[in-house]
């Protein structure tokens, strides 16, 4: 072949394997490539600094066989057989401002490419879209509107992360319905070896899908120090992504949560998938702030007009005694198995342990109104607890009928006789239909009594199809939630539901979610005392959680039969109002158990949950973290650490204060002798008088930390 042949053989060969493309973050740092390489398969590679972060790592999606296509049609890939048709490039740099969070100010600046493709032999169109920031990128599917691609399932998401190396991981193992487990720390060629105990010891439910497979956010830790995220962003209308890792070559592939039928989605164009994220540094503190902050920017702006209503809540509640064993939520052991209209509830037997009842939540709306707490969850208030495993009843709960030992507009009225609102919930039982039918009514009798927040729940498995938890049809029914709660100015925080993934920054009346394992798991035999120093590495990146922190009375056998004890010190506990940061915090062990501890329940008083700044002095996973934030609307600053089982020395120097000003500091740190199992109610309350510059020092006991108020000397 001579040269002008070969020139022409080439020249017909480039639109299926196009020429590489490469966009970098406005800083330099973070470099992405696109190409098409073999058969037109869509190919990416990422660095940082010059350092491999992602390896050349195919994407595309492969769809359920269209019963009406054509024979011969390739009905079922769209993972090769792409041309190019163009491409932009294009740069975004704005400022926006959070209705709450850890800043008062959030920039979104990135670079971005966007490939728009062709596959000729169905003739379907598909863009992919990247942006690139100086903490990592995000990259997403788009279908635009076609002729040849209008209603298409999915059976399979094939997005891949090809790892650089044998990373150290901190991981949890597949599950569709429930993040209420323990971390793992494995490296990732450990995982396979190491996944079914993991499951055994944290009671996995679901199926495993794989014995490689893994939740995001995903944290991991390279031999040569960089810190990589990968999670996702703006998951609307379509399944959570897992990760099921190639561990002979290290590489993650995406893993859709299915619904009932087996599919992954049910998408029409136009259309586009959530935003696959990786987040890269050679600073641990940038993982909890500058990659936070990458899953909020890849959302949409706030949908709300009027915010107003949304307001961060520190609040107390009838819960703890229920979790712990003392109480009960049900109000008699009777079990009626008839329909809630027709029970005669003068004849049926009390069972003497109702939480929910007048006298219990006075005490609590007492005790929020002396100590400055704004609400007061009550849990167990509406029938229906007594059949409520039996959720397929879908009479169970009605979300408005009170137990008779709860006069709902009484407890009301004098709730806002005190200046203090009561929390509403609405336990589903994952009746999730039923919920729906019956969400207008919940939604105005909360307008009615002046509920402004809910917490929800949805324990269970999913009625009436039997979807999993984290689905595209579960994740269209908490959004659906949010968006009808929006019009009542509700706040929502919602539990057992799907892990969070920015959408807070779109509709930030959600201002809260569990989707982890929270504090009601040392009254069910413990979480490792790393537990807390790993979350926000991980469950925190997409959003906050309702971690339900403040218990000082450690050892529960002192106020009950519970055996269980809480896997951190009592200055732990209270690091972690802003360690576990977030909007919504309650105070959540018992009024006289704070009477008890009442000098450390000052700082629980002190300490604000809005935030106008915040700066990670220093982070590890899973062995510290150290944070000072300024509260929002005042010149206070609180700062804390939190630590693992083997204990800490921090030194913080005091530069982020004004200069010129003086600050009366009040310290709770850790006794010499304390320690979260042996002595975890060991703790030392000093004050001192602080400036700008100044160096405080802490020993954090095994499971401890230490917290600080900072407030103005005027």
């Amino acid at each position: 072949m001579n040269k002008i042949a070969s020139i022409i053989s080439l020249a017909l060969l480039m639109p299926l394997a196009a020429l590489a493309q490469t966009v970098k973050s406005p800083d330099g740092n973070v470099s992405l490539t696109f190409s098409l390489t073999g058969n037109g398969v869509p190919t990416y590679e990422m660095t940082y600094k010059n350092k491999a972060v992602v390896k050349p790592s195919h994407l595309g999606l492969e769809l359920a066989k269209d019963k009406h296509a054509s024979k011969g049609l390739r009905e079922t890939s769209l993972m090769d057989g792409f041309t190019e048709t163009s491409s932009t490039k294009s740069t975004f740099d704005e400022t926006w401002t959070p209705v709450w969070g850890q800043y008062a100010k959030i920039r979104n600046h990135y670079n971005e490419m966007a490939v728009n493709l062709t596959q000729p032999a169905t003739k379907r169109k598909m863009t992919i879209r990247f942006r690139v920031y100086n903490i990592g990128m995000g990259l997403r599917y788009e279908f635009p509107q076609q002729d040849s691609l209008v209603y298409f399932v999915i059976k399979d998401e094939h997005t891949q992360f090809a790892m650089a190396g044998d990373h150290t991981a901190w991981w949890l193992p597949g599950d569709y319905d429930t993040q209420e487990q323990e971390t793992q720390e494995s490296k990732l060629s450990e995982i396979r070896a190491r996944f079914h105990d993991a499951v055994n010891w944290n009671n996995s439910s679901v199926a495993v899908f794989s014995p490689t497979g893994v939740q995001t956010a995903l944290q991991m830790k390279t031999k040569d120090g960089l810190y990589i995220n990968i999670h996702e962003a703006a998951c609307v209308d379509y399944a959570t992504m897992h990760l099921n890792l190639d561990d002979k070559n290290m590489v993650f592939e995406s893993w859709l949560t299915p619904d009932a039928t087996g599919m992954k989605g049910y998408m029409q164009t136009p259309c586009n998938t959530p935003w696959r994220t990786v987040a890269v540094s050679d600073d641990a503190r940038d993982m909890l702030s500058e990659a936070n902050n990458l899953i909020y920017n890849l959302n949409e702006p706030c949908k709300i007009e009027d915010t107003s209503w949304i307001h961060p809540t520190k609040y107390c509640g009838v819960w703890w005694e229920m979790i712990v064993g003392r109480n009960s939520w049900n109000y008699t052991d009777e079990y009626p198995s008839i329909k809630l209209d027709e029970i005669d509830w003068s004849k049926v037997k009390p069972n003497g342990r109702h939480g929910a009842n007048n006298t219990e939540v006075r005490k609590y709306i007492d005790f929020a109104a002396a100590n400055g707490l704004s609400e007061v969850l009550v849990e167990g208030w509406n029938v229906g607890w007594e059949d409520w495993a039996n959720h397929w009843k879908d009479y169970v709960f009605d979300f408005v009928t009170p137990y008779p030992d709860f006069d709902i507009k009484a407890l009301n009225d004098y709730a806002h006789s005190k200046g203090v609102k009561l929390m509403m919930h609405n336990e589903t039982s994952s009746s999730v239909v039923n919920y729906e039918r019956h969400l207008e009514a919940a939604y105005n009798l909360m307008n009615k009594y002046g509920y402004d927040a809910v917490k929800s729940g949805y324990v269970g498995d999913i009625i009436p199809r039997g979807d999993h938890h984290f689905s595209q049809p579960m994740n269209n029914h908490y959004l659906y939630c949010v968006k009808e709660a929006a019009k009542h100015h509700i706040m929502v925080n919602a539990h057992e539901a799907t892990r969070p993934t920015g959408i807070a920054r779109t509709w930030p009346n959600l201002v809260g979610n569990e989707s982890a394992r929270g504090t009601e798991y040392e009254a069910f035999g413990g979480s490792y005392p790393n537990h807390t120093v790993i979350l926000p590495f991980t469950r925190l990146q997409g959003g906050p959680m309702d971690y339900t922190p403040g218990i000082l009375e450690t050892q529960l056998k002192t106020w009950s039969d519970n055996p269980s004890y809480v896997r951190t010190t009592l200055v732990g506990q209270l690091a972690l109002y802003l360690v576990m940061w977030g909007p919504l915090q309650m105070a959540a062990d018992l009024p006289e158990n704070y009477a008890k501890y009442n000098d450390a329940f000052q700082f629980i008083k002190d300490v604000a949950i809005d935030w106008s700044d915040s700066k990670y002095i220093e982070a590890e996973p899973a062995r510290y973290i150290t944070v000072a934030r300024k509260a929002k609307g005042s010149d206070n600053w609180f700062l804390a650490g939190k630590c693992d089982e083997h204990g800490h020395q921090s030194t913080v120097k005091l530069d982020f204060l004004d200069k010129g000003r003086k600050y009366e500091a009040t310290i709770y740190a850790d006794a010499k002798n304390a320690s979260y199992d042996k002595n975890p109610k060991a703790y030392v309350i000093t004050k001192r008088t602080v400036k700008k510059g100044d160096t405080l020092k802490f020993t954090e006991a095994p499971g401890g930390g230490f917290a600080v108020s900072i407030k103005p000397v005027h």
